[in-house]
């Protein structure tokens, strides 16, 4: 990976002429995306992820951080804060900025002895999983680290309302796979990132995929636009 995010992150820290993002995935067009909106204070910040702020409480692991404006206002409101994405020029931009705690980290292979209170996966968490197939292992390692009486918040959409209906009210939808599963590219300053998988997860089906994985699942709040947030515990 060039890490095409990581760096257009950086150049807008380091003001390094920083330029808009492309996006495309495999079924949307073409999308830019102001990299100053990854660096927004709470003021900014959709509804969502406002609650996600109000409920974060003790040790957090922000997970797949980005920029890390949530770390770092939850950092400044006095929590202890651990940031961690795949991205080393991401953390270095996240270090840049203040966050205490920023580690270039693969939650997937995150060993550590630290448990938390709060394990934070916002700005469609559920992207990482990739594919539905790998949620349960995801969702098995987000318990381990989870302290007693720890929380995960997470938010997604349900991108069912993105595929044309028939004439009956029914959606065309693919028929292979789930049809939350979507493959992302990236373009920045002329170069082409590899494509990657991400995951929109309906609600219905992370609550299941919870339950399948010894955790109670909670619909916090939904969002304008088909979004919402949810608290998986144990």
């Amino acid at each position: 990976m060039k890490d095409l995010f990581g760096k257009a992150i950086l150049d807008y820290q380091t003001g390094n002429t920083p330029e808009d993002i492309i996006t495309e995935t495999s079924i949307s067009e073409e999308d830019e995306m102001d990299v100053a909106y990854l660096f927004r204070n709470f003021e900014d910040m959709p509804a969502i992820e406002q609650k996600a702020m109000e409920l974060a409480k003790g040790a957090v692991l922000d997970v797949g951080c980005g920029a890390g404006s949530h770390s770092l206002y939850l950092q400044n409101k006095g929590l202890t804060v651990t940031a961690i994405d795949i991205s080393e020029s991401a953390i270095k931009a996240c270090q840049l900025r203040g966050i205490k705690n920023a580690f270039t980290e693969d939650i997937r292979v995150l060993t550590t002895a630290n448990k938390y209170d709060t394990i934070l996966l916002l700005m469609n968490g559920t992207g990482i999983f990739g594919k539905l197939k790998n949620v349960s292992a995801y969702l098995q390692k987000l318990k381990s680290l989870l302290n007693t009486g720890g929380q995960i918040l997470i938010d997604s959409s349900d991108i069912i309302y993105m595929f044309d209906e028939d004439e009956d009210g029914g959606k065309w939808i693919p028929a292979e796979g789930y049809y939350g599963e979507v493959t992302f590219s990236i373009r920045y300053k002329g170069q082409q990132e590899e494509d990657f998988d991400w995951l929109y997860l309906d609600y219905n089906t992370l609550q299941n995929a919870a339950h399948a994985n010894g955790l109670q699942c909670e619909l916090v709040t939904e969002g304008e636009h088909f979004d919402y947030l949810a608290k998986l515990y144990v």
